[in-house]
C-alpha cells in the first residue's frame, strides 16, 4: 500500500473518531464518570422550536436613557459652576434634549460658553431670558450625541441581559439586538417563565438615599414636599393596612450600585433567612465610608427601582466596603436580586412588546416529524443510488452515513443550536451530498465508454467533476454564510447546517469515497464490471 494511501485513511479514520467522540454525549447520558475529563462532554443544543422555551422581543426606553444621560450631565454641570464660583438661579433638564440655566449674574455668560465647550462638548450653548429678564442659556443635545446615547443604551441593555441570563443558568440563550430599539430573547428549555420575566425586566436601579428627618412626612404626603425631596413606598407585602410604608427621603443618591463589585445570598443565622450580601469596589468603600461616618443615628434607605427595600438607622460608621439587603425573602428572590445586582442595572426600563411560549410536547412532536422525514428521505436516497449505481452507489451511501454523522458532531463541536429549520437543512443536505458522487459516478462511466482503464477512469472521473463539485457548493456555502451573518433565529440554525453540512459533503464525496475506491482497485483489484 503506497504512503499516499496510507496517510488519507489514516486521516478519514480520526476524523471518524473524533465525531464519534462529540458526537456521544449527545446519544447516551450514561457515560462514565472519568469521560467529562479526558473527552469533550458537549451535546447538540435544541433550539427553542424543538425544546421548548420562551420567545421574547422587548423595547429599550430610549427616550428615559436619554432623560437619565442627561441628569447626569445636570449634575457634572453643577460640579462645574460651584468650582468656577459661577452662581446660578435655576439648573435643570428642561426638555428630552435640553438643559435649562439661568444665571444670576450676565456677565458669566462667557465663562459658561467656555465650560461647556471645554468640559461638555456634545452640548451647544442657545442664549434667551427667562421670565424674570435673568440670562437664560439653552445647552442643546447634539443629534449624533442623541442618536450614540440611544444605541449604547440598547446594547448595553443587550449585556446586562445576556450577563442575567447566563447566571440564570439558561443553556443556549440568543440574545440580540433587532432594529434601533428592541432585544429579541429567545430561551430554550426554559420552565419558569415568570421568574425568567421578572430578571430580564427588572432595572435594578439601586441607590443609597438618606431618609429626610428634619421635616414632616404628614405634610409631605399633603403634598407640601420639600425641595429636593421625594416620597418612596416599602412594600412590606403583609396584606395589612400598613401593607405600603411611605418614606421622606432626600432625592440625591448618596451612592448607587455603579460601584457595586458583587452580590451573594447568604444566611442569617439568628433568624435563618436568606438576604442579599453587597460588596462595593475602593471608591464605593470610601464613598460608603464616608456617607456612614457623617450620619451616624440617621437612617438610610436602601432603594431597588424607586422602592425602599429596608431603611436601617447607621449606628457607626461602617468601613471595608459591604452592606446587606434584607427583605424576608425566599431564597429564589434573593437569589434573583443577586443575579440581577451583580450583572448591574438596565440604562433604560425595558418595555415586552411580544411574547411566547413553545410547550416542550410541541418541540418533541417537531423532533419525531423531523428524524421521521430525515429517515424517509434517507432511505429513498440510499435505494436510488444502490439500484442505480450497483456497488459505486453503496460506496455513495456509506459517505452519506458518515456525512451525517459528521454533521452531527460539527453541531456538538461549535456549540451550534439545531432548530425545526436544521432539521430541514439536514434533509436537503442528504440530497446535495449524493449529487456530487452522481456527478464522479457519471463521468467516471464516461471515461469507461473511451476505453480506459478503471483506475484511469476513476482519476478522470474526480479530476473532471471537480471544478463542478466545487463551484456548486461554493456558491452554497456563500449564501449560507450570508444567512448566518444576517439571519435571525430559525434562519441561522438552517444556515449553521447547511453550512457544515456542505463542508461535510465535500470531504466525504472527495476524499473518502475517492479513498474507498483506490483501495479496492489498487489493493482489492476490483474490475471494471463493478462501477
Amino acid at each position: 500500500m503506497s504512503k499516499k494511501l496510507q496517510w488519507r485513511g489514516l486521516l478519514v479514520l480520526v476524523t471518524i473518531v473524533i465525531a464519534f467522540v462529540y458526537l456521544l454525549p449527545s446519544i447516551n447520558d450514561d457515560l462514565p464518570s472519568w469521560w467529562s475529563r479526558i473527552f469533550p462532554e458537549e451535546k447538540i443544543k435544541l433550539g427553542l422550536d424543538l425544546k421548548g422555551g420562551m420567545h421574547l422581543v422587548l423595547e429599550v426606553q430610549t427616550d428615559k436613557a436619554l432623560e437619565n444621560h442627561l441628569e447626569r450631565m445636570v449634575d457634572d454641570i453643577k460640579y462645574s459652576l460651584r468650582e468656577e464660583k459661577i452662581r446660578y438661579k435655576g439648573l435643570r433638564r428642561s426638555g428630552r434634549d435640553r438643559i435649562e440655566v439661568i444665571l444670576i449674574r450676565d456677565e458669566d455668560k462667557k465663562a459658561v460658553e467656555e465650560i461647556i465647550e471645554r468640559h461638555f462638548s456634545t452640548l451647544t450653548v442657545e442664549s434667551g431670558f427667562s421670565g424674570e429678564d435673568r440670562l437664560k442659556l439653552e445647552l442643546v443635545l447634539s443629534d449624533k450625541a442623541q442618536k450614540d446615547t440611544r444605541r449604547m443604551s440598547v446594547d448595553q441593555a443587550v449585556e446586562t441581559i445576556t450577563n442575567r441570563i447566563d447566571q440564570f443558568g439558561v443553556a443556549e440563550p440568543d440574545i440580540r439586538p433587532q432594529g434601533k430599539d428592541r432585544i429579541l430573547i429567545q430561551l430554550p428549555g426554559i420552565k419558569d417563565t415568570k421568574r425568567a420575566i421578572d430578571i430580564i425586566g427588572k432595572t435594578a436601579l439601586l441607590e443609597f438615599k438618606l431618609v429626610d428627618e428634619e421635616n414632616s412626612l404628614e405634610e409631605a404626603l399633603k403634598g407640601n414636599i420639600p425641595a429636593g425631596d421625594e416620597i418612596l413606598y416599602q412594600d412590606k407585602n403583609t396584606g395589612g393596612p400598613q401593607d405600603r410604608v411611605p418614606f421622606l427621603l432626600k432625592k440625591r443618591a448618596v451612592l448607587t450600585g455603579e460601584y457595586l463589585t458583587d452580590a451573594r445570598v447568604q444566611i442569617d443565622s439568628q433568624y435563618n433567612e436568606p438576604y442579599v450580601s453587597i460588596s462595593f469596589d475602593s471608591r464605593g468603600a470610601r464613598i460608603f465610608e464616608q456617607v456612614t461616618g457623617a450620619n451616624i443615628k440617621k437612617r438610610l434607605a436602601i432603594v431597588l427601582d424607586n422602592i425602599v427595600n429596608s431603611a436601617p438607622v447607621i449606628q457607626d460608621k461602617i468601613s471595608g466596603g459591604r452592606a446587606q439587603i434584607t427583605g424576608r425573602f425566599t431564597m429564589d428572590e434573593a437569589r434573583d436580586l443577586a443575579i440581577v445586582l451583580r450583572a448591574g442595572a438596565l440604562p433604560a426600563p425595558v418595555k415586552i412588546i411580544e411574547e411566547r411560549t413553545v410547550g416542550p410536547s410541541l418541540g418533541k412532536d417537531s423532533i419525531n416529524s423531523g428524524l421521521k422525514s430525515m429517515l424517509i428521505g434517507g432511505l429513498l436516497v440510499i435505494l436510488f443510488m444502490a439500484v442505480y449505481y450497483k456497488f459505486s452507489g453503496i460506496i455513495a451511501d456509506l459517505a452519506l452515513i458518515l456525512n451525517i454523522i459528521y454533521i452531527a458532531a460539527g453541531l456538538a463541536v461549535f456549540g451550534a443550536t439545531l432548530t425545526l429549520p436544521g432539521m430541514a437543512g439536514v434533509i436537503l443536505i442528504i440530497g446535495m451530498a449524493v449529487d456530487a458522487n452522481v456527478l464522479i459516478f457519471e463521468r467516471i462511466r464516461e471515461e469507461l465508454r473511451l476505453g480506459k482503464t478503471l483506475r484511469a477512469a476513476i482519476e478522470g472521473g474526480y479530476s473532471k467533476a471537480l471544478v463542478t463539485i466545487l463551484d456548486a457548493n461554493i456558491t452554497t456555502l456563500i449564501a449560507a454564510l450570508v444567512l448566518f451573518q444576517f439571519g435571525t433565529g430559525p434562519v441561522r440554525g438552517f444556515a449553521v447546517v447547511l453550512s457544515i453540512g456542505i463542508v461535510a459533503s465535500l470531504f466525504t464525496a472527495l476524499v473518502i469515497s475517492r479513498l474507498i475506491f483506490d483501495y479496492l482497485v489498487i489493493i482489492r483489484g476490483m474490475k471494471r464490471a463493478s462501477i
